[in-house]
């Protein structure tokens, strides 16, 4: 009981190229706490026994309509299939009363009933977003900017399927945040700072 009452839950949605994986992964750090990403797919791979490299075709991938089909409540999408497996993973998780990071998935619509959840969305100028994924990716400028929309619509499609509130949406989050203004790594300590003072604030 106590667990629970004492932990948190940081969900980060962002844009591509914003760096919020990567801020992410330094709260997690910075906290002590487990990231649960794409990498979780490796733990449903083993304890579904499929292939992992299966389910990374469908990550975060949009749901298509034409495709799927729906037969006595259960879909035929692999899409929709690997979302929900992914939901229940990190339900389990939240149910747990421990503490953990999150990347993306809808985390603050499917967590949102759990106590101690902290959403933050990161968010980043366009042209430093194409920059940093020139760089990351070694791409040309329009091959960067294409890369970058083309992400940034499979995670709104993705994320406007499975939940009411609109991607990207300030009111569906606690903070967002761009990256662009004081870079990676001051944005991290800036909610390095702010998760702190929520996590306090949940102690009185």
């Amino acid at each position: 009981m106590e667990e629970r009452k004492n932990r948190v839950i940081i969900s980060v949605s962002r844009q591509f190229g914003s760096g919020g994986h990567k801020i992410a992964e330094a709260l997690a750090e910075h906290f002590e706490l487990p990231i649960y990403d794409h990498r979780m797919l490796d733990s449903i791979a083993k304890e579904k026994g499929v292939d992992p490299r299966v389910l990374e075709k469908y990550d975060e991938k949009p749901l298509n309509r034409f495709l799927a089909r729906n037969v006595s409540g259960f879909s035929s999408s692999l899409e929709n299939n690997l979302a929900q497996m992914q939901f229940s993973y990190l339900k389990d998780k939240a149910d747990s009363g421990k503490s953990f990071v999150v990347v993306g998935r809808c985390a603050e619509t499917v967590l949102k009933e759990y106590d101690g959840l902290i959403t933050i969305f990161v968010l980043g100028d366009e042209e430093t977003r194409v920059k940093r994924i020139e760089q990351l990716h070694g791409l040309s400028e329009d091959e960067a900017k294409r890369l970058v929309k083309t992400k940034d619509w499979r995670r709104k499609s993705y994320h406007n399927c499975y939940s009411r509130g609109r991607w990207g949406d300030s009111r569906n989050y606690d903070l967002s945040i761009n990256s662009s203004r004081l870079g990676i790594e001051g944005t991290t300590k800036m909610l390095e700072e702010y998760v702190q003072a929520r996590m306090d604030a949940m102690q009185k």
